[in-house]
């Protein structure tokens, strides 16, 4: 019998036997397309970085790898969303053209992001958009709020007429995806608790002796984790005040040990702390020696840096 494949000439790529007979006792076409497409790059990109380039959306291409993996026939992985960086899906123009296209909400979303951003869109700045629509799955309204946040964001802390990049916008994405910030009502629940956070943040920064300033991101992080643990701003200058006495200055680290510490053992107000605050017994101490390890950690990172 004549052969009936038509060869190109091309480079090609090998299918075992064994994996061949796998996939056809499964019968899932996707898991032998992503399979096939694993195989063209020689399996040196994650799985879920090819949804661009077979134009799944993240539900389709999740669902295809998690067969490929109990088929044994890709590695076991985290079934976490990845970093934008790792496994971010590239997606060529005629992706997007198609798409813009076929998805009326995904035009008009894109149109919105343009007039709130005051810029055209290039190719990868909507291909980013396509894969936080298609890929990681939020929807339009839930993408816009997120847009406005990383603007507004930027805006409050160099000015007005600063726009956010898309890239920022993407990791930020990625990270309300992770948080399951996936409708408009999680959007508004956590835009609420970020400005009462927000609003919170210039108390700390005077009762630990740094003016009106805004705090840098490494402060805000520290100040953040501080109000979500429950601490007023009078507790934290009783935190400050120990580490100033102990390192002869603000050390962040030190002064998180001491009120992870407290939070450990549910002391929050000044009068809690007051009353529970009593010297370690032997047993107890090795919760103390967070405050030490820290602030060790801090000062080798800090010559680190210098030298």
């Amino acid at each position: 019998m004549a052969n009936i494949l038509v060869h190109s000439g091309d480079e090609s790529v090998t299918l075992t036997a064994q994996a061949t007979k796998r996939l056809l006792d499964k019968g899932d076409g996707d898991a032998a397309l992503l399979y096939l497409a694993l195989l063209r790059h020689h399996g040196t990109v994650p799985p879920r970085s090819l949804a661009g380039e077979l134009r799944w959306d993240r539900g389709r291409i999740e669902a295809a790898e998690a067969t490929l993996r109990t088929l044994g026939l890709i590695t076991p992985s985290a079934e976490t969303l990845p970093e934008p960086a790792d496994e971010r899906p590239v997606y060529q123009r005629d992706d997007i053209s198609h798409r813009l296209e076929t998805c009326e909400e995904f035009r008009r979303l894109t149109a919105e992001v343009e007039r709130k951003l005051g810029k055209k869109l290039t190719t990868p700045d909507e291909g980013i958009l396509l894969g936080l629509y298609d890929y990681v799955g939020l929807p339009a309204d839930v993408i816009y709020l997120l847009v406005c946040h990383c603007t507004e964001r930027l805006q409050r802390r160099y000015g007005e007429g600063r726009r956010p990049t898309l890239r920022q916008i993407e990791k930020e994405g990625y990270a309300w995806a992770r948080m399951g910030i996936d409708t408009q009502r999680a959007a508004a629940e956590y835009l609420r608790k970020y400005a009462q956070r927000q609003g919170a943040l210039p108390a700390y920064m005077r009762v630990l002796g740094l003016g009106d300033r805004l705090p840098v991101a490494s402060e805000e992080k520290y100040l953040a984790a501080w109000h979500e643990m429950g601490f007023p701003p009078e507790t934290v200058a009783i935190a400050c005040d120990k580490t100033v006495l102990k390192c002869h200055e603000l050390k962040w680290p030190y002064c998180n040990g001491i009120l992870k510490r407290w939070h450990e053992a549910g002391l929050h107000t000044p009068e809690e702390v007051a009353a529970g605050d009593r010297p370690a017994t032997q047993g107890e101490s090795r919760k103390k020696q967070t405050e030490d390890e820290e602030l060790r950690k801090y000062m080798q990172a800090l010559h680190r840096d210098r030298g």
